[in-house]
């Protein structure tokens, strides 16, 4: 008798394999082999959602220009409370490459962030690749925190609060929580005297994108998995990095990410998810001793039924779950 094969995902509905499998298959039909992608047609399948003033379930949103010359835009998600509210800098997943701040599932996202947390939560519609490589995402991300050091940046229209930038929050997913990560260490090793206004709270990475040139025992233990496979990892790295770089580019590898922090006070305290389906676990595992190493504070949530962006998708309930702990994180300042 035969030994059965590993499971690559936990169960769940015949409806909800179905769109896994169909955003894996759109997914691949988007991507060319010589490192391009057909942006038309991505464009065509990635369904948006408008910004809305009046408040949706008591949080509204408006979309916001944070440099004009890039252009670098963001959306802001505000509950409808007086404030002032901390401020969470979300960074969407999509391997750097796919998606934006307006796509229907991270506009849903934002939007339970900010009715959960009570904070407001801006989404930066960071230049994607293979258009803008590396470093172009990271400086947008570095460029939302200086708009919002400015106060005379914040909105002033009616209905939007007062926002605490003294408890701003990274956080973001997959290629989202890489660019958070980023983001706090060019924070952390900025002088001192960079920023007036901002200071960082917390960081959270939310099943991170990193990696390395060898197979880890996740990525082939769950080849096949929803979301990820070793294929499509591989060609955005290809995609995001400098041409010619490999993947112990300081991007991609953990010593290049966790350079330098071991001598920067400035670096938030971390969390980090993980789910027990998700092929790049290992890395995200790795990240984690990697950041202790240097002396940082790290506190690991694991989900050992989850798959990779397993809380986008409500269906889950390690989804609702999750933003309680955000909640929790915003509400205690750390």
């Amino acid at each position: 008798m035969g030994v059965a094969a590993p499971a690559q995902a936990p169960p769940m509905s015949w409806w909800m394999r179905l769109l896994l499998l169909a955003v894996g298959y759109l997914t691949d039909a988007t991507r060319r082999d010589d490192g391009t992608i057909n942006r038309r047609l991505v464009s065509a399948l990635d369904l948006c959602a408008r910004a809305s003033a009046a408040p949706r379930k008591g949080v509204a949103s408006r979309d916001l220009v944070l440099d004009r010359g890039l252009p670098l835009r963001a959306r802001l998600f505000y509950p409808a409370v007086a404030g002032p509210v901390p401020v969470v800098v979300f960074f969407h997943g999509g391997g750097f490459v796919y998606l934006s701040a307006a796509s229907f599932a991270y506009d849903a996202v934002c939007r339970r962030i900010a009715r959960e947390s009570g904070a407001a939560v801006l989404s930066v519609d960071y230049r994607r690749p293979p258009e803008h490589r590396f470093p172009a995402a990271y400086d947008d991300g570095f460029a939302a925190l200086r708009f919002l050091d400015d106060p005379k940046n914040h909105p002033a229209a009616a209905g939007v609060p007062p926002l605490d930038v003294s408890r701003c929050f990274l956080a973001g997913d997959s290629a989202g929580g890489n660019i958070a990560h980023h983001v706090a260490r060019r924070y952390a090793l900025s002088p001192s005297t960079s920023f007036s206004s901002v200071r960082l709270a917390g960081l959270i990475a939310i099943q991170p994108f990193f990696g390395g040139e060898e197979r880890t025992p996740a990525e082939l233990r769950l080849d096949g998995a929803p979301i990820v496979s070793v294929p499509r990892t591989d060609w955005m790295w290809r995609a995001f990095l400098p041409p010619g770089a490999d993947r112990t580019h300081e991007a991609c590898s953990l010593a290049g990410a966790v350079a330098g922090l071991e001598s920067s006070r400035a670096f938030p305290p971390a969390t980090l998810v993980v789910g027990g389906y998700d092929p790049l676990q290992d890395w995200q595992r790795r990240y984690c001793e990697a950041l202790r190493g240097k002396g940082k504070e790290v506190r690991l949530l694991e989900y050992p039924n989850a798959i990779h962006a397993f809380y986008v998708f409500r269906h889950f309930a390690e989804s609702e779950e999750l933003m309680l702990r955000i909640k929790d994180l915003v509400a205690g300042g750390k």
